[in-house]
């Protein structure tokens, strides 16, 4: 029997651009709205997810976005980037690296194994790109999302600051070695 979720990569145009300002800033905002201020909410919401920085996003040659769909509704969604410099002393080389720079599932669809699903997939594409390590960055305060990354092997090798609207708050990076 067929699984109905499919994985597929996002196409570089704008209306993919479209759909995935609208994805992200909607899956972004169910993670995230609970613990922060709306007004910070909004200003990285605007800043991050309209259409014209998302097209940017697709069209940079070392950005991969992948899309969960289940039928016809894209439920999840990835996006990695090649050679990243996360957690990089800067006169280190970053060609063997892919961060998972975000992986948002739509909270109805939270536990049924679909996160496991893209981030899988996203190894996968590391794999691909011959790449001996992925990062990521995961707020200090999400510990479900820190227990998820655990459970793939990830292990804290850093931290950083990050900025939602006016509100500085902790990353930790993760790595975990392929």
């Amino acid at each position: 029997m067929t699984s109905p979720l499919r994985i597929t990569v996002a196409k570089r145009t704008p209306a993919a651009a479209a759909q995935l300002a609208e994805l992200g800033q909607r899956l972004f905002h169910e993670t995230y709205a609970a613990q922060n201020r709306p007004e910070d909410m909004a200003a990285y919401e605007a800043a991050t997810f309209g259409p014209d920085q998302q097209l940017a996003e697709l069209q940079d040659p070392d950005t991969v976005f992948l899309l969960a769909q289940m039928v016809q509704e894209v439920v999840g969604y990835a996006k990695l980037k090649v050679r990243s410099t996360l957690g990089l002393d800067p006169a280190k080389t970053a060609e063997d690296r892919l961060e998972v720079e975000r992986l948002y599932v739509a909270e109805d669809w939270i536990g049924t194994g679909l996160g496991a699903t893209l981030m899988r997939r996203a190894i996968e594409e590391a794999r691909q790109h011959k790449c001996r390590a992925v990062v990521l960055g995961v707020w200090e305060q999400n510990e479900r999302a820190r227990q998820f990354y655990q459970r793939f092997g990830f292990r804290a090798i850093g931290e950083q600051p990050f900025t939602l609207g006016y509100d500085v708050q902790t990353d930790l990076i993760l790595r975990k070695g392929l």
